[in-house]
C-alpha cells in the first residue's frame, strides 16, 4: 500500500515517514500543498494523511481540489489541537477521519489500517480467499492456518492481490502501490516477486494466475490439483485465465 504524506514540519515527517515503512507501507512525503497537489493529480495512492497548515497551498485546498476531481482517496487530516473549525470544514469538504496534534503514534497506525481497508472496499480485518488469509492489522498472511514467511515487497504484493480478488492487476499498478519515488523497480523485478510468492503459496492451494499483456489475480487451485502442488506443480493444467503464461 502506497501513502503520500503531506506534512510540512520536517521532524515530524521525517518520523511518521520511518515509522510508516516499517510498517511496511510505501510512503512518498512532500512538505508544502503544491507538492501534494501536483503528486495527487499524477499518480496513485492509497491513503492521503493531509496536514491542513502547509505553506504555498493550504491542506483545505489540496482537500478541495481532490474531491474536485471526483478522487475518493481515503484521507487522513492532521491538525493543530485548537483548530476546531478547521477540523469541521475538513469533514465537510470530504475528509474520512483527522487527528488532532499531538497524537500517538499507535493511534494513528490504527487510523491508517482502517482507511486502508476502508479504501479497498472495507470488509473484516482479516482478508480470506480459500486457504489463505490474511491480517490487515498484524500483516500477518497464513496458509491452512501456517504462518507464510514473506518478504515485506511479498507481503506488499499478496496484500494488493487480496484486496482485488476477481480483477486483474497490472504490473504498473503493481509498481504504483508497492514502490516510493525513486525506487528503480522494473516488470522484470516484478515478475521476480511474483514468482517468489507464488512459489511458497501455491502448494497451500492457491494460484497466481497471469494473463500475458494484462496482469495477475489470485485463483484457488482444485483439491487434486492443491494436493499435487510442490516442485512438481509446474505441470499440473492451467486455467483459462492462466492460458498464455506463468511468469
Amino acid at each position: 500500500m502506497r501513502i503520500l504524506l503531506a506534512e510540512d514540519d520536517s521532524v515530524l515527517a521525517d518520523g511518521l515517514t520511518r515509522s510508516l515503512r516499517q510498517s511496511g507501507y510505501a510512503t512518498d512525503c512532500v512538505m508544502n500543498g503544491m507538492e501534494a497537489d501536483s503528486a495527487l493529480s499524477t499518480q496513485d495512492f492509497d491513503l492521503l494523511i493531509l496536514d491542513l497548515g502547509l505553506p504555498k497551498m493550504t491542506g483545505l485546498e489540496v482537500l478541495r481540489r481532490l474531491r474536485a476531481r471526483n478522487s475518493r482517496l481515503p484521507v487522513l487530516i492532521l491538525t493543530a489541537a485548537d483548530s476546531l473549525e478547521q477540523r469541521v470544514k475538513g469533514l465537510d469538504l470530504g475528509a474520512d477521519d483527522y487527528m488532532a496534534k499531538p497524537f500517538e503514534l499507535s493511534e494513528l497506525e490504527a487510523r491508517v489500517r482502517a482507511l486502508t481497508r476502508r479504501g479497498a472496499g472495507g470488509g473484516p480485518t482479516v482478508i480470506k480467499h480459500g486457504p489463505l488469509s490474511y491480517d490487515q492489522v498484524g500483516r500477518i498472511a497464513y496458509i491452512n492456518e501456517q504462518m507464510l514467511d514473506l518478504s515485506a515487497r511479498e507481503l506488499g504484493l499478496l496484500e494488493v492481490l487480496l484486496q482485488r480478488t476477481g480483477r486483474l492487476v497490472s504490473k504498473e499498478q503493481l509498481v504504483d502501490h508497492l514502490c516510493e519515488w525513486g525506487e528503480e523497480v522494473s516488470n522484470n523485478a516484478i515478475e521476480v516477486y511474483v514468482h517468489r510468492l507464488r512459489k511458497k503459496i501455491e502448494v497451500g492451494g492457491v494460484r497466481i494466475a497471469t494473463v500475458r499483456g494484462l496482469g495477475y489475480c489470485l485463483e484457488k487451485i482444485s483439491e487434486p490439483q492443491a494436493a499435487a502442488a510442490g516442485p512438481a506443480a509446474s505441470s499440473a493444467p492451467l486455467s483459462p485465465l492462466d492460458a498464455s503464461s506463468r511468469r
